[in-house]
């Protein structure tokens, strides 16, 4: 069907949102890895069930840099996992799993665009 919408419970939208927060943190203040530098993450999805969960991450840095630090963040997917369970109190931990965050480079493109033809008229 084109245009249903799916609506998110609040204890889902609560849970997306104490996951994003302790993952941010974890990964500003407890990853020892030189290579992860200035990470945002931007989202979170938890699953209806909990056990899996998508997460976007905002990288500054070249192309080759984040697909570095995406590689350096998905191998240490276990201990972010750990460190989310002692943060966010739920019956389940969720499986992470990390994707690039498009969204800001797109943005800028987009506004780059519109200047542009600005100011072309």
């Amino acid at each position: 069907m084109i245009g249903v919408m799916v609506m998110i419970p609040d204890r889902i939208k609560r849970v997306n949102e104490a996951c994003r927060e302790a993952l941010g943190e974890i990964i500003q203040e407890e990853m020892k890895d030189p290579r992860v530098g200035f990470v945002t993450v931007t989202n979170v999805e938890v699953t209806q069930d909990l056990r899996h969960a998508k997460v976007w991450l905002s990288i500054m840095g070249t192309e080759e840099e984040a697909e570095t630090i995406i590689e350096v963040l998905d191998k240490a997917r276990g201990f972010m996992r750990k460190e989310l369970g002692k943060r966010v109190r739920m019956r389940y931990t969720p499986e992470l799993k990390i994707y690039l965050d498009r969204g800001p480079e797109i943005s800028e493109r987009v506004q780059g665009i519109l200047h542009h033809l600005e100011e072309g008229e």
